[in-house]
C-alpha cells in the first residue's frame, strides 16, 4: 500500500483537502451574508466542538482499517458496504460540479493573465466554462493517476505553501488600501442580535464541515496512507488552525478591497467573479493582484478536487483490482459526463431543469443536503456500531481524548447536524438570498428533497445494475452479496 513520504507531506495534503473554495470564496461570502464578525462565533464553535472531533475519528479509522471508505464501512458491518458506496457517490457528484467552479477560477486566471478579468456575464455567455471544466477535470485526473507520492503529495507540497504565501502578500497589500480598517471592523465586530437566528448556525455548521472535508471519507482515505504511531489529535489541530487561518486571511484580502471600492460585502459569489474584477481594474498593479487572487482560488480548488477524486479512485481500485491509471481514467471519464450538464448550465447553452440551472440544482441538493447526510451516516455508523473498546483502542486507549471524542461523535455531532438541517428545511428559506453562485436562485425545499432522493436512488440502482451486468463475483466484491 502507498504511504506518505513524511509527516509534513500528510499534513500538507490534508490541509490541501481542507483549504479550497470553501476558504477563499465561500467563507468570505457566508461571513458577509451573516452579520460579519457575529458569524465567527458559531463558526468557531462548529469547527472546534463538532468538525474537529469528527476529523480525529475519521483519520484514526483510516489508520486503523488501512482501507477505503467502502471497506471501512464493510468492516463495521457487511451490510454497511452500501453506505460506503453511497458516501463515495455523494463525493463524486459534488466533485462533478465543484470542478466546474474550479474551471471558472482557472479560466479567470488564464484570461486575466492574457488580457483582463472578464465580466462573469460575458464569460458565462460563451463556451469557455465548458472548455475550462474539461481542462480542470483532466488536470485533476492526471495528478491522481500519478499516485500518492508522485501526484497528490508532490502537488500539495508545492501549491499549499504557494497559496498561503500569495494570500499573505495580498493581505499585506490590503493594509495599504483606504478600506482596510473598515473591512477589519466588519470582520471582527460581532452583532450579537443575529445569534438567535437558527439559519446563522446552520450556515456556520455547513461551512465548517464543508471547509474541513469531514464526514466524506476524504480524511479516512488520507489517513490510510499514514504511517502508524503519530499523534493524530495534534495533526487535526494543525489542519484545523491552518484552515481557519487561511479563511480569515482570505477575508483580510477581500474585505479591504470591498470597502475601498464601494462594493457590497453581502454580494456572495458576485464578489469573486463580478465585483472584484471591476475593482482590480481600478487598482494600482490591479492586473498582478487579479492574477494572484484567481491563481490562489484555482490552486486551492485543485487540491480539494484531487482529494475528492482520490476517494472514488481508491474505492473503485480496491473493489475491482484495477491499476491506478485505469481506475483514474474511468473515474475521470465518469466525472466529465456527470459534470458536463453543470458546466453547460453556466455557458451559452444555458442548460436548465424546470427553469433551474443544473449546477444550481446540484448545489441545492447534493451540496446543501448531501454533506450533512454523509456526516451523520459516518458518525453514527462508526461511533455507534463499532465496539467502544475498538474505538478506545484506535484513539489510544481510555484516555481523555477517547472520553471526549466518542460521546461527541455518538450524540452531539449527529444531533447538531440533524437539528440544523431540519431548521434549514423547515424554514422554507434554504438561505434563499444567500446563494453562492453568480446569478443563481434558490430551488425550493420540495425540489431539494425530491432531487436528492432521486439522485441517491439512481446512484444505488446504477451500482446494483453494474454489479449484475458484471456478475455475482463482482456483486460480492462490492458488498452487495454479503446480506443474508
Amino acid at each position: 500500500m502507498e504511504r506518505w513520504s513524511s509527516t509534513g507531506a500528510f499534513l500538507l495534503a490534508a490541509i490541501g483537502s481542507a483549504v479550497g473554495i470553501g476558504n477563499i470564496w465561500r467563507f468570505s461570502t457566508v461571513l458577509g451574508q451573516n452579520g460579519g464578525g457575529a458569524y465567527l462565533i458559531p463558526y468557531i464553535i462548529a469547527v472546534f466542538m463538532f468538525a474537529m472531533p469528527l476529523m480525529v475519528l475519521e483519520i484514526t479509522l483510516g489508520q486503523k482499517f488501512r482501507g477505503t471508505i467502502v471497506s471501512a464501512f464493510q468492516q463495521v458491518r457487511p451490510q454497511f458496504t452500501t453506505i460506503g458506496w453511497f458516501l463515495c457517490a455523494v463525493v463524486l457528484l459534488i466533485l462533478s460540479y465543484y470542478l466546474v467552479i474550479t474551471g471558472w477560477s482557472l479560466g479567470y486566471t488564464v484570461l486575466t493573465l492574457a488580457t483582463d478579468a472578464p465580466l462573469f456575464s460575458a464569460f458565462s455567455d460563451s463556451l469557455l466554462p465548458i472548455a475550462f471544466f474539461i481542462i480542470a477535470t483532466l488536470v485533476t485526473g492526471l495528478i491522481v493517476s500519478f499516485g500518492v507520492n508522485k501526484g497528490i503529495e508532490r502537488i500539495s507540497v508545492i501549491l499549499i505553501p504557494a497559496c498561503i504565501l500569495i494570500l499573505l502578500i495580498l493581505a499585506v497589500y490590503g493594509t495599504l488600501l483606504p478600506g482596510f480598517h473598515q473591512g477589519l471592523t466588519y470582520m471582527f465586530t460581532p452583532d450579537f442580535s443575529v445569534l438567535a437566528d437558527p439559519l446563522l448556525w446552520g450556515a456556520a455548521f455547513g461551512q465548517a464541515f464543508f471547509s474541513l472535508s469531514v464526514g466524506q471519507g476524504i480524511l479516512l482515505t488520507y489517513g490510510t496512507y499514514m504511517k502508524s504511531g503519530h499523534h493524530i489529535p495534534r495533526f487535526t489541530l494543525i489542519i484545523t488552525l491552518t484552515d481557519l487561518f487561511v479563511s480569515i486571511l482570505a477575508g483580510l484580502v477581500i474585505f479591504p478591497i470591498v470597502f475601498s471600492f464601494g462594493l457590497s460585502p453581502t454580494a456572495g459569489a458576485e464578489l469573486a467573479f463580478t465585483s472584484l474584477p471591476i475593482a482590480f481594474a481600478q487598482m494600482p498593479a490591479g492586473k498582478v493582484i487579479a492574477v494572484a487572487f484567481f491563481a490562489v482560488l484555482f490552486f486551492a480548488a485543485l487540491t480539494s478536487a484531487i482529494s475528492m477524486m482520490e476517494v472514488g479512485v481508491a474505492a473503485i481500485r480496491e473493489s475491482l483490482g484495477w491499476t491506478r491509471v485505469k481506475t483514474t481514467a474511468a473515474a475521470t471519464g465518469a466525472i466529465l459526463l456527470l459534470g458536463l450538464p453543470s458546466a453547460m448550465s453556466y455557458s451559452s447553452l444555458a442548460l436548465k431543469l424546470n427553469g433551474v440551472k443544473i449546477l444550481d440544482f446540484m448545489d441545492g441538493t447534493v451540496g446543501t443536503l448531501g454533506l450533512p447526510v454523509t456526516a451523520i451516516l459516518f458518525s453514527v455508523s462508526f461511533a455507534w456500531y463499532l465496539p467502544r473498546e475498538t474505538l478506545e483502542s484506535a484513539l489510544g486507549g481510555k484516555t481523555s481524548i477517547a472520553r471526549w471524542i466518542i460521546p461527541l461523535c455518538r450524540y452531539v455531532i449527529p444531533g447538531a447536524l440533524i437539528m440544523t438541517t431540519i431548521a434549514r428545511i423547515a424554514s422554507g428559506l434554504g438561505i434563499a438570498n444567500k446563494y453562492l453562485l453568480p446569478g443563481s436562485r434558490y430551488i425550493g425545499v420540495l425540489m431539494q428533497l425530491e432531487g436528492i432522493t432521486a439522485i441517491f436512488v439512481i446512484t444505488l440502482v446504477l451500482i446494483i445494475v453494474a454489479c449484475r451486468v458484471r456478475g455475482c463475483n463482482l456483486i460480492k466484491r462490492l458488498g452487495f452479496g454479503n446480506r443474508k
